[in-house]
């Protein structure tokens, strides 16, 4: 195991995705101290902003385990494009954590910067705090977001959650903010609490699963039905009433909007049409 301490207070934005599983394997502390990093406009070595540490005993045919210590709100792009292994952060992380990452597994025992998972193809991300805008999504300019892998957020996210998702999995234990499920084509997206208004906007297909209230559905959504339970997935169903909406009929969508009956009696008046 590969353990990384900050060295001093980063005032700076650090641009480090070097921090991956895969590149440090095999390399020694002294290699891995090498490696380059972005302070601000400046190029560093990683070795200049942490104190880098070995496990007494490491394992060599073992998944590199890397575990960062401290804040690291400053520090960017950790594990992108990791395959394998795994990373554990042990307090706040920068923007882009995971990055397009195909493999492994991210904890981070934090919060977490915009972007966090962003283009992931697969792996998992666990954030035990709250987690920024554009959870999963792309870029702006690209049309093609979360393609596979598993998402959790045992707090908070911000808006367009899973904007342009293709597949995969994301749970929020939270609340979320607007527009989750911007755009999106397949893929699961459960928000356990509550979720601000214009959930599902210009989905073509997949599911958004609201437990709490929510503040509108658009009206581009069509009502189905009420259903008694909802799968989110293996070993795990939601078993209480949720009101169905398809759409979004403004781009010939067929996505699936469940959102809890008890939470938003302001829906009631869809059951007339039942």
């Amino acid at each position: 195991m590969i353990t990384l301490s900050p060295l001093k207070e980063f005032k700076y934005p650090i641009m480090a995705d070097c921090i991956n599983p895969e590149i440090f394997q095999g390399k020694t502390l002294k290699e891995i101290a090498q490696l380059e990093v972005w302070e601000g406009n400046k190029k560093r070595k990683l070795g200049d902003l942490f104190k880098i540490e070995e496990s007494a005993n490491p394992t060599a045919a073992a998944e590199t385990v890397i575990t960062l210590n401290g804040d690291l709100s400053k520090v960017r792009m950790i594990g992108t494009g990791m395959a394998s292994g795994e990373i554990v952060v042990n307090g706040d992380v920068g923007m882009h954590l995971g990055e397009e990452m195909t493999g492994g597994k991210i904890t981070v025992y934090g919060n977490a910067g915009g972007w966090a998972g962003s283009m992931m193809k697969g792996g998992i991300i666990e954030i035990h705090g709250n987690a920024g805008d554009y959870l999963g999504a792309p870029y702006r300019g690209k049309n093609e977001g979360m393609k596979g892998g598993k998402i959790i957020v045992h707090g908070n996210v911000g808006r367009e959650t899973g904007a342009h998702m293709r597949k995969g999995l994301i749970k929020i234990y939270g609340n979320a903010g607007q527009f989750t499920g911007f755009r999106m084509h397949d893929g699961l997206i459960y928000v356990q609490k509550n979720c601000e208004g214009r959930a599902g906007a210009c989905m073509v297909d997949g599911t958004v699963v609201v437990g709490g209230a929510i503040e509108s559905v658009l009206p581009s959504f069509t009502f189905e039905g009420i259903k008694k339970k909802v799968k989110i997935e293996e070993g795990e169903v939601v078993e209480t009433p949720f009101y169905l909406f398809l759409g979004d009929l403004a781009e010939n969508g067929k996505g699936k909007l469940y959102v809890s009956k008890a939470s938003n009696p302001q829906l009631n008046h869809y059951e007339k049409l039942l």
